[in-house]
């Protein structure tokens, strides 16, 4: 076997009976040699502990809501060319999810909250943090600051901005602080339902994921062929009631399926 796969036999220590080498001791050398060892980033080790700090911290609750995005989705595709033209980038489904998310807000103001050791402080203003991912080397999480004055247009430039200076390696440390909610999008791999970790010290994160042209029936149990996805909603159980996380959830598909999006743009 030694032979067989090239090892120098010098590096198999032997486990049996006096010392002798097993097939066990061969295959072990023989994956370690087709391995390859590569340690944490500076970003993974920090993200990491981070993570681990909210899971430790934040009594974690999660809710779904499935979106509607059939009418959207139609004002996406109509003006999609144009849009290309005007502002450069592709028009995606995040920037329609961050308005309806700013909206659903200002009616669920808890939404907005950050935690500290004993308090929790609301704030007027959203800031609205951004998951991008750089090429699987883990997450940033730029913000799009007073999102709440902003158009859906304008959050799209902004989450654009943000996304190509993060890629780009270009952000400062006030584009990544201070965020008051988060959305983060593994739905653009084609994933169909996620369970985020709650950012800290924000209590809510919403993950968008699963859209895709699906069979659903109406009231009356008519079929028919729409566009829908899942809201998938991590709270801090401290801050958040399930109840009013539902809610929440619930007006941000509410506003996805029934908002003008042609006035929008």
């Amino acid at each position: 076997m030694v032979a067989d796969l090239g090892i120098d036999a010098a590096t198999v220590q032997g486990t049996g009976a006096g010392g002798r080498v097993t097939v066990s001791d061969v295959n072990a050398v023989a994956t370690a040699a087709a391995s390859e060892r590569r340690p944490f980033n500076r970003m993974q080790q920090r993200a990491g502990a981070a993570l681990l700090t909210s899971k430790r911290t934040a009594a974690h609750g999660y809710t779904v809501a499935v979106a509607d995005y059939s009418a959207l989705d139609e004002v996406r595709r109509g003006n999609r060319e144009r849009w290309r033209e005007t502002e450069g980038f592709s028009l995606t489904y995040l920037p329609f999810v961050a308005r309806a998310v700013v909206d659903a807000i200002a009616e669920r103001p808890l939404m907005n909250a950050t935690v500290g050791d004993d308090a929790m402080t609301l704030h007027r203003d959203v800031h609205l943090g951004i998951a991008v991912d750089l090429a699987h080397q883990g997450l940033v999480v730029p913000v799009v600051r007073s999102a709440d004055t902003l158009r859906m247009r304008g959050i799209a430039r902004r989450i654009d901005d943000v996304a190509r200076r993060a890629r780009a390696k270009q952000l400062a440390p006030d584009d990544v602080s201070g965020g008051t909610f988060t959305i983060t999008n593994p739905g653009a791999s084609g994933t169909y339902q996620s369970f985020p970790i709650v950012n800290l010290p924000q209590v809510a994160i919403l993950s968008t994921d699963g859209v895709a042209k699906r069979v659903c029936a109406d009231e009356r149990g008519r079929l028919d062929v729409r566009t829908v996805g899942h809201l998938c909603l991590a709270f801090d159980a401290r801050v958040i009631e399930p109840m009013y996380a539902g809610a929440f959830v619930a007006r941000v598909a509410e506003l996805l399926a029934s908002r003008d999006w042609a006035a929008e743009l």
